[in-house]
């Protein structure tokens, strides 16, 4: 029998050596070389403009293929709609359920890339409870059975190994109890337990993947705006001096989500939003596992309850359409929040109320409009694909749109064949499929790593060194937040390896301090004082 808490992965031989810190370290001092190379320097082979999981991956695609290339962000890596994920690498159980087999199988085979070859140190299975209550009819919970089993031939399909991924199975009132202490007893008929892959963090994964491009030659330039974009290049503004410039290229790829359509003429989006709860530790009790709460009425929508290794818990998500101008960060409505407390409660010994709520965030995803007239009129956006597309322009730009975070890796990949073919560049195929991120080692090699587990597993190899900072100076090993793990050693590293450039990055991305407001605002002094003494050392 299976335990939830059972090591999970492939062998050793699996996944290579992860990459030197030195040559993926990311800072201010290496923006300012970068950027200025960038702006006065040769024609480069490959920009990319926006610095979420596909344009960051799309960067490291051509990187590795020995191609020239310049990222740009008008902000910072992560962001926009890739920090604001469910933290999940599916297999695609619900594209299956609705018939697309292609986007299920894909988002099978990506899982399995993340978990065995390339991110194992960011990516680990999570053990999912639906419990049977009254409110799951005998039908629906034969048919999620069904599902979960479905999903299982997915697995199979995709080659990921069962140590990888253990098998769904039924399991006892009991049992559910013990998995999800907070469901209410009452009625129980048991559960259904199932595993799909579960990230450290999505924007930790974002920084891992700029870090690897870096490694591999990018130049990695967040505070970047792309004012215009031609196939031969952009005209860019650096939003930290206002000085302006050009960027010359052979070809650009336009992955910047729901805003692709401001940079090029012609691409229509249909943003939905993704709404999710933060929760403390001590709301829903001791969390072995994840939960599956079914949404009433609805025969293949849950909603997700994913504890997570800071101690709090996040419940999503929604998917609603957005209309109008779109902001650069989306806040959540109260309706959302409503929503999926209803829903949660729905399974609740002890109900939730609003003020359990210590925060919350939404995220845009950047589907793609296939409305005959580019109205937007499909009934919701639950309903519409979330299979990504690469658009060529009619001057040559490639953009990259649609999809999800699981499957950035194959989206990079076909926008940088696309470019690579458009544009004529000199180079082979993609190697990303095996190519391992930055920390990234075998299990075994994780789990002999000197360093605290939690360490391990947001920084993979390089953990012990983050560890060690603060073994060098306490005041560095220390929280800088009672009651939350982040240590100022976790923030300084940030600041010198990982292109942290202020508080808001070190406290919304490089850790997630900032999802609930009253610890971001108890911890801004701390961080204000670390950039203080840590930035002038390293611009």
């Amino acid at each position: 029998m299976t335990s939830p808490n059972s090591p999970a992965g492939p062998p050793s031989s699996a996944v290579p050596a992860a990459s030197p810190t030195a040559a993926s370290s990311l800072s201010a001092g290496r923006r300012v070389r970068d950027l200025a190379a960038a702006m006065g320097g040769d024609v480069v082979d490959v920009l990319v403009v926006g610095l979420g999981a596909t344009g960051a991956g799309a960067a490291l695609d051509a990187a590795s293929r020995g191609l020239s290339v310049v990222a740009v962000d008008a902000h910072d890596l992560a962001f926009g709609t890739s920090r604001f994920s469910s933290k999940l690498v599916h297999g695609g159980l619900r594209y299956l359920a609705s018939g697309r087999l292609g986007i299920a199988h894909e988002s099978a085979v990506e899982r399995g890339v993340l978990m065995e070859r390339t991110a194992p140190h960011l990516v680990r299975a999570q053990p999912f409870v639906l419990p049977l209550t009254p409110l799951v009819s005998h039908g629906r919970a034969a048919l999620a059975r069904a599902g979960l089993r479905a999903g299982d031939a997915l697995r199979l399909a995709a080659r990921t190994a069962r140590t990888t991924l253990p098998a769904p199975r039924r399991i006892s009132a009991t049992e559910t109890c013990h998995l999800a202490p907070a469901v209410r007893a009452g009625g129980l008929r048991g559960g259904l337990l199932s595993w799909d892959g579960r990230l450290t963090d999505d924007a930790r994964l974002v920084t891992a993947v700029a870090r690897t491009a870096a490694a591999h030659g990018a130049r990695i330039l967040t505070r970047v705006r792309a004012l215009d974009l031609s196939a031969s290049g952009a005209r860019v503004r650096d939003e930290l001096t206002g000085e302006e410039g050009r960027i010359r290229a052979r070809a650009v790829i336009n992955a910047s989500g729901v805003w692709a359509g401001g940079l090029v003429d012609g691409i229509r989006i249909r943003p939905s939003r993704g709404t999710h709860l933060v929760l403390r530790p001590d709301s829903l009790g001791p969390l072995p596992a994840g939960l599956h709460v079914p949404v009433p009425g609805e025969t293949n929508r849950f909603v997700l309850v994913l504890p997570q290794d800071d101690g709090r818990v996040y419940v999503g998500l929604t998917d609603e359409p957005v209309d109008g101008d779109l902001p650069e960060v989306t806040e959540a409505p109260e309706t959302d929040i409503g929503f999926l407390l209803d829903v949660l409660c729905s399974v609740l010994d002890v109900p939730l109320h609003r003020d359990d709520v210590v925060g919350a965030f939404a995220g845009l995803r950047p589907l793609l409009d296939t409305s005959a007239d580019g109205s937007g009129t499909a009934p919701r956006t639950a309903d519409v694909s979330r299979r990504h597309a690469v658009l060529t322009s009619s001057e040559g730009v490639v953009t990259v749109v649609g999809g999800k975070l699981t499957t950035y890796r194959r989206m990079a990949e076909d926008a940088v064949d696309t470019a690579v073919r458009v544009r004529r560049l000199p180079a082979g195929p993609s190697r990303t499929a095996s190519l391992p991120l930055v920390g990234a080692a075998s299990p075994q090699a994780l789990a002999a790593l000197p360093a605290p587990r939690r360490l391990v597993r947001h920084y993979g190899t390089e953990a012990p060194a983050v560890h060690a900072l603060g073994v060098h100076d306490a005041r560095l090993g220390r929280p800088v937040l009672p009651g939350h793990p982040v240590t100022g050693a976790e923030l300084l590293w940030a600041v010198r390896h990982e292109g942290a450039l202020d508080e808001s990055d070190l406290l919304d991305r490089r850790t997630r301090i900032g999802l609930v407001p009253a610890d971001r605002a108890a911890a801004l002094d701390a961080v204000r004082e670390l950039l203080t003494s840590a930035l002038p050392q390293h611009s």
